[in-house]
């Protein structure tokens, strides 16, 4: 097989007892800001940054969670999708196993895994046979080209999801969102999609990777149609919302509807401003959490 040139490049500084400087994929978000509305990752988090890479090209960005074996957030640039969702294979971070090891996300290989990325991160037997589904944070429904759709299926980007959340009223927010900005945003439209812990236990999946209460998502749009329809107002330039993953959780943050469809009750969506969801997650993260910069109303 041929070695990439950073492959490469990790094996002679590894052999020479040398630092590689492709390792920057892992620790530092400077390699993908261009991810962040004005280059501004979400402040008030703190994880183990990724610049998800596949095919040598960088894809998106995430803030991963080491101890929780998951991510805080993802953050990537909407393109409108073209073709049906792509059955992917399912990849891992080398770099989280191996500082030294090249920055492209691989499919896990058959057969027994290496017990370094066992520890490091999740695999895909935390979820097989389990009661949650494998949930994207940044979704393949919201990109255009196969290798960007492609590389959103990494665990590095998804958390434990009840299906009644990931297959009902979360798809549907993600649907929402698909076909207003594919309708009305003229320029560049930032997405982050993130987690909120539980406040006090958490909860874990197969006592490895932790489990969210809720998840959220916020986008930017700086440069829209100024002719919206009177119902999507209140969106543009940005637009926020949570959705339960726990059946149980309290409706102080999201109201139950009870007359959604069983199996999708108790997973239930409530939308709402950038500024209200930066409110909860304040709350929740006890410090200051802000998503984009200056809310994305900075100077274009």
């Amino acid at each position: 097989m041929e070695m990439s040139c950073c492959h490469a490049l990790a094996v002679m500084l590894i052999l020479a007892g040398g630092w590689n400087l492709c390792a920057a994929d892992v620790g530092d978000f400077t390699p993908c800001l261009q991810f962040f509305f004005k280059s501004w990752p979400p402040k008030g988090l703190s994880g183990t940054p990724i610049c998800q890479r596949y095919y040598n090209q960088y894809r998106f960005a995430t803030l991963y969670s080491r101890p929780r074996r998951s991510p805080w957030f993802s953050g990537y640039l909407y393109s409108i999708p073209e073709g049906k969702r792509p059955t992917a294979s399912w990849k891992f971070e080398p770099q989280l196993a191996y500082p030294g090891a090249d920055g492209n996300m691989i499919p896990f290989p058959p057969g027994p895994l290496d017990q370094n990325v066992v520890e490091s991160q999740a695999v895909e037997l935390d979820y097989i046979n389990s009661t949650f589904s494998r949930g994207h944070l940044n979704p393949s429904l919201h990109h255009e080209s196969r290798e960007d759709r492609y590389a959103t299926f990494t665990l590095t980007n998804v958390v434990p999801q009840k299906a009644g959340s990931n297959d009902g009223p979360w798809e549907a927010l993600e649907q929402t969102v698909n076909k207003s900005l594919g309708a009305y945003c003229l320029g560049e439209a930032y997405i982050v999609t993130g987690i909120i812990p539980y406040r006090n236990d958490e909860h874990w999946l197969r006592n490895r990777v932790a489990v969210p209460e809720y998840i959220w998502s916020a986008y930017c749009c700086p440069t829209y149609n100024s002719s919206l329809p009177e119902e999507l107002k209140d969106t543009f330039p940005t637009y926020a919302a949570i959705g339960r993953n726990d059946r149980n959780s309290t409706e102080e943050i999201v109201p139950v509807d009870k007359t959604a469809k069983k199996q999708f009750r108790g997973y239930d969506v409530r939308q709402m401003s950038l500024e209200a969801l930066e409110t909860y997650l304040t709350d929740r993260f006890n410090t200051v959490v802000n998503v984009f910069y200056e809310q994305c109303s900075g100077s274009h």
